[in-house]
């Protein structure tokens, strides 16, 4: 997927909420898929796994490219870590583990 210029990964304002779920704004996500002709469709209502193998790509290259840290961004890159590390390619809900 392209990200485009004026698309920021902070724009996604990425949270924990109480439960342990992350939440953001899709308007990024949105942007991403329509520049990248890809139907939103297969991100808001596909597995959740496409959206968050997104996010944490994205994280990942916007490190790489020397952009601020985000504590979201940084919990979620020791999850797939530690997924992998285990062995585990699929993600549990939060609490459930």
């Amino acid at each position: 997927m392209e990200i485009p210029e004026d698309v920021d990964f902070a724009d996604l304002k990425l949270a924990r909420d109480s439960d342990g779920a992350v939440s953001f704004d899709w308007s990024p996500v949105e942007r991403i898929c329509a520049v990248s002709g890809v139907p939103i469709e297969l991100l808001r209502d596909g597995p959740e796994d496409n959206v968050s193998n997104l996010i944490v790509r994205w994280y990942a290259a916007h490190k790489k490219a020397g952009g601020a840290p985000d504590p979201v961004g940084e919990d979620l890159l020791a999850e797939v870590r530690a997924e992998d590390a285990a062995g585990q390619h699929f993600s549990l809900p939060p609490g459930t583990a």
